[in-house]
């Protein structure tokens, strides 16, 4: 297993947080994948990621496939090749086409164009999606995961979870890894066991869009309670209140190619706390800035695995959790399908 910027990956021996998630990842997602497993050095995050995948993609209302292609078009998006492979793959055993003949067929067409807009509030089909409102807070909560973790995929993974890069080995190998997963797409999945993982929390108000779904809001309480404990004990206060304000006021766009557009919110830090900042704003709103440079700059203030982890999720949260504030609409807004 190959994840940057981390020491000791495979370190949860005794951890028994740690071995009953994997354990539930190996079973229901079929494999014990990188993007979970990336999260090793906190526990507690693994849990919580694993339970908003879960309760979303894997046991919400709506078809896997439909939802598995809001996860590959989001990850276009976020130019985040690795997560378009993988769930090209698990696309590809759930309906049968790839990637691109999914785009052809009217209904996932519809489907991918409304996760394309994700990072377009006020977007027509935003307020005209194509599910109905008792599967809202599925789609939502995939695409708001999806966010997510293309940011921790990006900056702490390589570029594809596949041997090939390309052409015909590239193609035999994702229906091999399609056949691989079949099982487990095809494996009944009750909505809700994931929740025991983690202590119950109260539902953050930017997080309404779960409500209707008490698995689905159980889930994202409960990882969203990690995410601030993780982001107390990794980030100094001004630094999280930085990005948080900067997140309330950002409208999905790509910033500005140079590095000017934060630099005014890292002013008046200094120290720890700018290389804190940088590493922060940059995972939030441009992970794919995220190098060798930055990570080591905050690693020589704030070390170790768990630190690193903690930061790089409370920073891709706050992220993809002002994405999903702006994706809610009425349910009188939703179309019926």
């Amino acid at each position: 297993m190959s994840i940057r910027y981390i020491k000791h990956p495979g370190s949860i021996a005794g951890d028994r947080l740690s071995e009953k998630v994997l354990s539930q990842v190996r079973r229901e997602f079929g494999a014990e994948v990188e993007p979970f497993a990336l999260h090793r050095p906190v526990p507690e995050l693994l849990a919580g990621a694993w339970m908003a995948c879960r309760e979303t993609l894997l046991a919400g209302e709506g078809s896997r496939d439909a939802k598995e292609l809001v996860a590959a078009a989001v990850s276009t998006i976020n130019r985040c090749p690795y997560c378009v492979d993988a769930h090209s793959i698990m696309l590809l055993e759930s309906s049968g086409y790839d990637y691109p003949e999914a785009l052809a067929d009217t209904y996932l067409g519809r489907i991918a164009e409304w996760a394309s807009s994700t990072l377009k509030p006020g977007s027509a089909i935003l307020h005209s999606p194509p599910f109905s409102d008792t599967e809202a807070h599925a789609f939502i909560g995939t695409a708001v995961f999806f966010h997510y973790i293309n940011r921790m995929v990006t900056i702490l993974l390589g570029t594809s979870p596949l041997p090939f890069s390309s052409g015909i080995p590239k193609q035999v190998s994702m229906r091999m890894a399609a056949w691989f997963f079949g099982g487990a797409i095809r494996l009944r999945k009750p909505q809700g066991t994931s929740l025991e993982l983690l202590q119950e929390a109260p539902l953050p108000d930017d997080l309404s869009w779960a409500k209707a779904s008490l698995p689905i809001a159980g889930a994202f309480a409960r990882f969203a309670n990690a995410i601030e404990h993780a982001g107390v004990g990794s980030l100094p206060e001004d630094v999280r209140a930085a990005v948080s304000k900067s997140a309330l006021n950002w409208d999905g766009s790509s910033p500005a190619m140079n590095d000017g557009w934060y630099e005014d919110d890292i002013a008046h830090l200094q120290g720890a706390d700018k290389a804190a900042g940088r590493l922060a704003f940059l995972t939030a709103f441009a992970p794919y800035k995220v190098d060798e440079a930055v990570v080591r700059a905050f690693s020589e203030y704030f070390p170790g695995d768990d630190i690193l982890i903690s930061a790089l999720a409370w920073s891709s949260f706050t992220a993809a959790r002002r994405i999903g504030s702006w994706l809610y609409m009425p349910p009188q807004c939703f179309s019926h399908i």
